[in-house]
């Protein structure tokens, strides 16, 4: 252990005053998950069925994770993460193939959509974002930001959902509220996100939140380069300043190119979307690349996981007001719920 010494003292390193906490939080993570379930069902629309449905749907989790450990002899995460993300639109390409539910997704006329006009408050091809959001704009996604990332534990759907509801609430008019709302909504995704995969990584080095325990896991645990039992990752090559550096590079890139480019297109490349391609074709493209992602971590075990918990997870969501952040976080906490309670 690296120590500095002082006065006759040893004085820890930042850095080994969190791996302290390492043990505590790997203990309490299924804790933590469930705790996060609770709260963000009960914040959510469907308040009370999101509550009732914690132990069922944390039960059939665990049901499908054994039987399909027994198959595969390994546990999956990715293919329950993308049948929970693809749940609402597989739940809609299921009614379309039903004969008895087909009839109320019949329309006699197109959609209509009603966009807002090309209203561009700035010049040049960079615009300064503190000079598009207005004053309370900025501080309510700044303010959000930093509270959602502080909350790495918890689903970022569920607090993206939760925090833009919150600003929505507290905006009067249409205009103010959705353009609060979305402003507030889009700096919590990236916050959440970021601080969900770094967090855990830099102070740890175990995956303790749902972005490290889906998208982000193989950079904790990707055998045998990365290992997060025993500790073997980015955790221990790269330095503190390291993940800043190179995370603040990344960043950069990201914005100078990303974000001209919705600022500057957004509004025409929804009109091209909308008018040229079908939604059951980019129904199909989300639906098509989640049973190719299954694929690749359990072959046809994984597809067919992949469809059996979207089928069961739309028909929450779209039926019972089950939000997605809630299910991911029943799954994340799935095996401490039973295990507590069912010692299994």
């Amino acid at each position: 252990m690296t120590t500095t010494r002082i006065s006759g003292f040893y004085r820890k390193t930042p850095q080994e005053r969190l791996d302290q906490f390492a043990d505590f939080f790997k203990s309490a993570s299924g804790l933590i998950f469930t705790l996060a379930a609770v709260l963000i069902a009960y914040f959510s629309k469907g308040k009370w069925v999101s509550i009732a449905m914690i132990i069922p749907f944390a039960f059939f989790i665990k049901r499908l994770d054994q039987f399909s450990f027994q198959i595969v002899e390994k546990h999956l995460s990715i293919s329950f993460f993308l049948g929970i993300a693809i749940g609402p639109m597989f739940y809609d390409l299921l009614l379309s193939m039903s004969s008895s539910a087909r009839g109320g997704l019949i329309r006699n006329s197109p959609k209509e959509y009603h966009l807002a006009p090309e209203v561009r408050a700035w010049k040049g091809f960079f615009p300064n974002p503190f000079r598009v959001l207005t004053g309370r704009q900025t501080a309510h996604t700044s303010i959000t930001s930093f509270i959602s990332s502080l909350t790495f534990a918890f689903s970022p759907v569920g607090m993206t959902s939760l925090m833009g509801e919150i600003v929505g609430s507290r905006n009067k008019g249409v205009y103010k509220k959705s353009t609060s709302s979305l402003a507030t909504m889009n700096g919590v995704t990236e916050s959440t996100y970021i601080a969900e995969a770094i967090i855990p990584l830099l102070a740890f080095g175990i995956p303790l939140s749902p972005v490290a325990l889906g998208p982000a896991a193989p950079l904790f645990n990707a055998p045998p380069v990365f290992t997060s039992d025993p500790v073997n990752n980015l955790h221990n090559l790269l330095t503190p300043w390291d993940f800043f550096l190179y995370g603040l590079i990344g960043l950069v890139i990201a914005t100078a190119i990303a974000y001209p480019f919705a600022m500057n297109y957004a509004r025409t490349a929804t009109v091209f979307v909308m008018k040229n391609i079908s939604q059951e074709a980019i129904v199909g493209m989300f639906v098509g690349l989640a049973c190719l992602l299954a694929f690749h971590e359990a072959q046809l075990v994984g597809v067919m996981l992949a469809l059996t918990v979207a089928t069961l997870g739309g028909l929450l969501n779209r039926v019972l007001g089950v939000g997605a952040g809630v299910q991911f976080m029943i799954f994340y906490g799935s095996t401490y719920m039973m295990t507590t309670l069912l010692g299994a």
